[in-house]
C-alpha cells in the first residue's frame, strides 16, 4: 500500500493547515527522491542530527533522506543549546538542518565544540541576522553552511554559501524544476514540477487562492535581482497598518538586530484607539551586556522613519518561539500583555 504523511504549517500567522499532496505514481515519487538526494548529497556515511520535531517538513525531510540513503539519524530530543552541542562533540555529525533561533542559542553558549564534522549545516525557517550567518561561515568548515527558503507547501530557493557572501542577505536562486517571479503587489510566486503539487486539505478556497496556473504563493514578499537572486520583505500576513501607512515588521527587525546590545528581536503589532495598530517589539539583549528599552527607541529613531519606530519595546530573556523556532507575531501582544 502507497501513503504519504500529510503536514501541517506551522500556524504562525493563524491557524495551522493541513498540506495535503496525495499519493504520488512512480515517476513523480522518483522525481522528488531524486531532486532531494542529489541536492543535499545524502550518502550511506551520513550522520544527521535533528533540531526540530520530525513532524514538520523540513527535519522529516532531511531524516528521511538520511536513512534513504543508508545513513544515520540522531534524536537527542527537544532542542536545548547545551545538548545539543555536546551531541556534536559525542557523535560528530555530518549533517544538520536549523533555524537561526537553533544558531542563535547555540552562539550564545559562547564554548562551543569543533563543527569540523558538518560537510552540510542548512538553515531555513526565517531570516539569518547578517552577524549571525557571517559567525557560523567562520565555525563550520568552508562551503558547509547552506540555506533555503521554502515552507511546508514547498520549496522556493537553495543558497550556497559562496552566493550568500557576493550577495549578503539573498535566500538564493530557484531550485532545480522551479521558477520564481514577483507580482506587481511584491508577491512571490514559484512555478514548480508536477510532484511538488498541493493543496490544503478540505479548503478549496484556500487552495484556489494560493495557485496560479502551476505556480503557487504562501504570501512572502520579496524581490529578485537581475541574477534571479532572491531577496525577501516579509510576509504580507505581518503587515502592520498603523494610522494608515504599511510598516513591514521584517525590515525593522533588520534594524534593531544591527544594534550592538541586541540579540534577538520581534515586531509585532498591537491594537490601539488611535492609530489602529502599533508597532511594538519584543527584544533579548546579550548576555555580556544586557538592553535599554527606552535608549533602544531613541537609537531606532537615526534608522527607521518614524512611523516605523516601535512605540514600546518590552525586553525578554528570550523570544517566545514555537517547537519549530519560529516566531508567532500574532501572539505575541497577547504573550507580553499590550
Amino acid at each position: 500500500m502507497a501513503a504519504r504523511p500529510m503536514l501541517y504549517t506551522s500556524g504562525t500567522t493563524g491557524t495551522p493547515e493541513g498540506v495535503y499532496t496525495g499519493v504520488l505514481d512512480e515517476c513523480d515519487a522518483e522525481a522528488l527522491l531524486s531532486e532531494e538526494r542529489d541536492l543535499w548529497g545524502f550518502a550511506p556515511d551520513d550522520v544527521h542530527l535533528v533540531a526540530s520535531p520530525l513532524h514538520h517538513s523540513a527535519p522529516l525531510r532531511f531524516a528521511g533522506g538520511t536513512l534513504l540513503a543508508g545513513g544515520s539519524v540522531l534524536l537527542p530530543g527537544r532542542f536545548e543549546a547545551g545538548a545539543f552541542a555536546a551531541a556534536i562533540a559525542e557523535h560528530q555529525p555530518t549533517t544538520a538542518f536549523v533555524v537561526p533561533a537553533h544558531l542563535q542559542r547555540l552562539a550564545a553558549l559562547g564554548d562551543l565544540p569543533s563543527m569540523a564534522s558538518f560537510r552540510c549545516l542548512v538553515h531555513a525557517g526565517s531570516v539569518c541576522p547578517e552577524s549571525l550567518k557571517r559567525r557560523w561561515l567562520g565555525l563550520v568548515p568552508d562551503g558547509a553552511l547552506w540555506e533555503f527558503y521554502g515552507s511546508t507547501e514547498g520549496q522556493f530557493a537553495v543558497c550556497a554559501p559562496g552566493e550568500w557572501l557576493d550577495r549578503p542577505g539573498t535566500v538564493g536562486r530557484a531550485r532545480l524544476g522551479r521558477a520564481l517571479s514577483i507580482d506587481n503587489d511584491g508577491m512571490i510566486w514559484c512555478r514548480t514540477p508536477s510532484h511538488a503539487r498541493f493543496e490544503y486539505w478540505r479548503d478549496p478556497a484556500r487552495t484556489a487562492s494560493a495557485w496560479r496556473g502551476d505556480a503557487f504563493t504562501v504570501g512572502d514578499l520579496g524581490r529578485l535581482d537581475e541574477h534571479g537572486h532572491l531577496f525577501l520583505d516579509g510576509r504580507r500576513d505581518d503587515l502592520v497598518v498603523t494610522g494608515g501607512v504599511n510598516v513591514y515588521p521584517l525590515e525593522v527587525e533588520r534594524a534593531l538586530l544591527t544594534h550592538p546590545d541586541v540579540r534577538e528581536a520581534a515586531v509585532f503589532d498591537a491594537d490601539d484607539e488611535q492609530w489602529g495598530q502599533r508597532v511594538c517589539a519584543a527584544v533579548a539583549g546579550r548576555a555580556d551586556r544586557g538592553v535599554d528599552g527606552e535608549a533602544l527607541q531613541a537609537w531606532m529613531r537615526g534608522h527607521v522613519a518614524p512611523h516605523k519606530v516601535p512605540k514600546e519595546i518590552v525586553v525578554v530573556d528570550a523570544i517566545p518561539v514555537s517547537s519549530m523556532g519560529k516566531v508567532r507575531r500574532s501572539q505575541l501582544a497577547q504573550a507580553l500583555g499590550l
